[in-house]
């Protein structure tokens, strides 16, 4: 980084009270010059300073569409055989411990959206919700879910898995995007 760059950052830090793109050693070396040494917080840095300012983007205008409802209903079958495929190759041999079920859930979850997306359904949001537990003597559990959406486009797709240990509830909403 150039020394305008950095001294340019250091007055940005000044105004606006935080750091955007100098390295933590940067900020020692600006910080400990004439000052004792207190406490030093490091900042994780994304981007240059006054990147923003200098190069807006273009606002993109878009064209109405006027359609109110999809050309192609959600393939709710296809859906289900999906989270049954993922719920099972990552379920089936798994004993239950709370950590890695936990765990389990985020990556069972991306894996089911990122497989959901490959099928190119346009202008649907989903949201794609998984639960994992312990099977034990007592197995009363209910999940119930309440959402505003529109009967003839919104729809949801769900599975259940159990195996010796575990069971496991996979949970697709698929909300029309108007």
């Amino acid at each position: 980084m150039s020394d305008v760059a950095k001294e340019r950052a250091a007055r940005l830090f000044k105004k606006i009270g935080s750091l955007s793109s100098l390295s933590s050693h940067d900020v020692r070396a600006k910080e400990t010059v004439g000052k004792t040494k207190d406490s030093i917080s490091t900042v994780s840095y994304i981007d240059e300073p006054g990147q923003h300012d200098e190069n807006p983007r273009p606002a993109v205008q878009m064209e109405n569409t006027y359609q109110l409802g999809p050309v192609k209903r959600f393939p709710v079958l296809t859906v289900n055989n999906i989270l049954k495929d993922v719920l099972t190759s990552y379920l089936q041999e798994e004993k239950y411990e709370a950590e890695l079920c936990r765990q389990m859930t985020k990556t069972i979850s991306e894996v089911i959206k990122a497989r959901v997306k490959e099928l190119m359904i346009p202008r649907y949001k989903l949201i794609v919700l998984i639960g994992i537990g312990q099977l034990s003597e007592q197995n009363n559990l209910r999940i119930a879910s309440r959402c505003l959406w529109d009967p003839s486009s919104d729809t949801f797709a769900s599975y259940a898995f159990k195996n010796s240990s575990l069971f496991a509830v996979a949970n697709v909403y698929a909300v029309y995007f108007e």
